[in-house]
This record gives C-alpha cells, sequence and structure tokens, in this order.
C-alpha cells in the first residue's frame, strides 16, 4: 500500500495552493460566468472548473494509475485499485454569494475504502485530514469530537438538497424534531465543513440526503478518526455512494433513531 504519510504532506501543500486561487478569486469574481447543471439552484462556476484542473493535474503526479471521481466531470477507473474523490469546491453557491464557508474535499479510497480524506475550508485557511491509521489533525493540531452524552445538549447541522424533494415532507419532520430535542439545526452550505465541523467539535451532529461521494469522502473519514460515528439513515455503512449520512459523536444513535422514525426505515 502507498505511504499514506507522503500523500498527506503533498496533497496539503496542494491544497494550500489551490485555496490560495480561490481566495484570489472570490475578490474578483465575476457572476456572469456562473453556469446552472442539472437542475435549478445546481450551479457552477468556472472557479470550481479550473480548481479541479489544478487538483487532478497535481493528484495524477503524486500518485500516478489511480483513478478519478470528481464532481465537475472528471472521472477514470485508474490501474492500481486507488480513487481521488474530488469536490474542487463544496459550497459553491456560498462562494458565489462571498458567504463562508465553502471548502476543498480530497479523498482517496483504495478497493472502495476511504484510506486519506482531507477538507480544507478556504475562507478561515482551516485544513482537516486524517489517514485510515491517524488521528484527525487540524493545522496539525489533534482534534476529536464533541463529548457531548445528550441530544438536548447538542447543536445539529444539516442541508437542503437540490433533488428527492418527494421527501421533503420526512425531511422537514425530522428537522421539527431536532429543532425541538437540541439547542438548533445549523445549515451552512457545505456538506464537506459540516463534517469537518463535527470532528472538531464545533457541532454535535449532522444529516443530509441527496448527496453525492465527493460531499462526504474525505469528511466521513476525518469524523471516524476524530471519534465519532458515521452512518446511513438506516445506521449502516451504505454512506460513501448511498446519498444519505448521520455523522455524530455520543449522539449519534438518538440521531438514527429519530431519523428512521420519519424515513420509513
Amino acid at each position: 500500500m502507498t505511504d499514506l504519510t507522503t500523500v498527506e504532506s503533498e496533497v496539503r501543500d496542494l491544497s494550500n495552493t489551490v485555496a490560495e486561487f480561490i481566495r484570489k478569486e472570490v475578490q474578483e469574481f465575476d457572476k456572469d460566468r456562473i453556469e446552472q447543471k442539472t437542475s435549478f439552484n445546481n450551479l457552477v462556476s468556472y472557479v470550481d472548473k479550473e480548481s479541479e484542473k489544478q487538483l487532478v493535474a497535481s493528484l495524477k503526479k503524486i500518485m500516478p494509475g489511480a483513478g478519478f471521481l470528481a464532481e465537475e466531470g472528471t472521472s477514470s477507473k485508474g490501474t492500481n485499485g486507488y480513487l481521488w474523490i474530488i469536490d474542487p469546491l463544496d459550497g459553491t453557491t456560498n462562494f458565489m454569494h462571498g458567504l463562508p464557508p465553502y471548502a476543498i474535499s480530497i479523498g482517496l479510497a483504495y478497493q472502495d475504502k476511504v484510506v486519506f480524506g482531507m477538507v480544507h475550508e478556504v475562507s478561515k485557511d482551516e485544513c482537516f485530514y486524517a489517514t485510515a491509521d491517524s488521528p484527525a489533525f487540524c493545522n496539525g493540531k489533534e482534534i476529536t469530537v464533541a463529548p457531548t452524552p445528550k441530544l438536548s445538549d447538542s447543536l445539529m447541522a444539516t442541508g437542503f438538497p437540490y433533488y428527492h424533494h418527494d421527501k421533503k415532507d420526512e425531511y422537514l419532520s425530522i428537522i421539527k424534531d431536532f429543532l425541538e430535542l437540541t439547542h438548533g439545526v445549523r445549515r451552512l452550505g457545505s456538506a464537506a465543513t459540516d463534517l469537518a465541523y463535527v470532528a472538531c467539535g464545533r457541532m454535535d451532529g449532522f444529516f443530509e440526503y441527496s448527496l453525492n461521494p465527493w460531499d462526504v469522502a474525505a469528511g466521513s473519514l476525518i469524523v471516524q478518526r476524530a471519534g465519532g460515528f458515521v452512518s446511513d439513515f438506516r445506521g449502516e455503512d451504505n454512506y460513501l455512494f448511498g446519498g444519505e449520512i448521520c455523522a455524530a459523536g455520543a449522539v449519534h444513535p438518538e440521531m438514527v433513531e429519530i431519523i428512521k422514525k420519519h424515513w420509513g426505515y
């Protein structure tokens, strides 16, 4: 298996370079160059596309033979069992409005298991990362999930999907329960950042559906290496490609029970 310590160092350097490009562009962003993808409000900018080009070009050099699965279309199988799973700018709508957070998310899977994850929140220049056999870190400092033991003492994060509006009533029922049973529910607009904030204890839990692998690959590993738990809405392991995620510390079982009650599981 590849030396992930070396990969981590090189990817962190790469993320610093791409984050600097994004920070520069936010000052000069041209809203006339916004494109709509497959549905209303699912947006992409030239910054997303250029960030992906920069990431892919460098990651090919860091690990020749690895495949790619990236939000803006880069896709290849690879030859060595490794797969880079990338969101070049998670939180595009936030970025377009000059509103943090927005992040670079880079996950590396080996034979369908995530073995490295990095989320670089650009506006605060915070880099969260972990390998499959290391603690989780933020800017070199080890991080852990919050020790919050009860849902009644917790703060939740969620997101509102672009698709699957046929489940909106069930989802709103889940949110209503969490509003009544916790300190509140926040919607930051970047799933990768939500997961990073769970990992460092700023949020106690995060749940969302209609997600893609590039939204959660990196952050899910970071949460787990920070001592947290990650599952789909059933409480099972199909969160990377299953489109649903529930991530938290000790309150994870309570979260899953509330979600299952409304979701039909």
